[in-house]
């Protein structure tokens, strides 16, 4: 019996293993909801700042040159983060667009920083393009 027993505990060990694993794998808590905090804005130039610097931070690290690279590098040159009157971001909006800013590979980077056809992480695209005068029920 002793002897059977030793391969029932390793099955058992990888079996909680595999469990831990796939039910562990989920989103960084606060990264889906943010239940229990205070709404706050995002302060537009603070977030400008840090967009910014981590982008000069990651084009330095991955060797990228494109225009968007060296301005975000030029302390002369301001910040070209900047969104529309009619959007309202959160400070969390904030915190999930850098937190994926700072996950991404240096490909998928080059391709925020492009000067021909830049792309936005689906985290950093907080601010829907609403019309000044809002939206009607025909636009719907």
């Amino acid at each position: 019996m002793s002897a059977s027993r030793g391969p029932v505990r390793r099955r058992e060990l990888a079996f909680a293993a595999v469990l831990a694993l796939v039910f562990g794998a989920a989103p960084t808590v606060g990264d889906v909801g943010a239940c229990g905090q205070q709404a706050t804005p995002l302060d537009e130039a603070t977030f400008a700042a840090q967009r910014k610097a981590l982008d000069c931070q990651k084009c330095t690290e991955c060797h990228l040159t494109t225009q968007t690279c060296l301005d975000a590098c030029n302390p002369d040159k301001p910040s070209d983060v900047a969104w529309p009157s009619t959007c309202f971001p959160l400070d969390h909006d904030g915190v999930v667009c850098i937190d994926a800013l700072e996950a991404a590979s240096c490909s998928t980077y080059a391709s925020f920083v492009s000067d021909v056809d830049p792309t936005t992480p689906t985290e950093c695209d907080f601010c829907l393009d609403v019309p000044e005068g809002g939206i009607t029920t025909g636009d719907l």
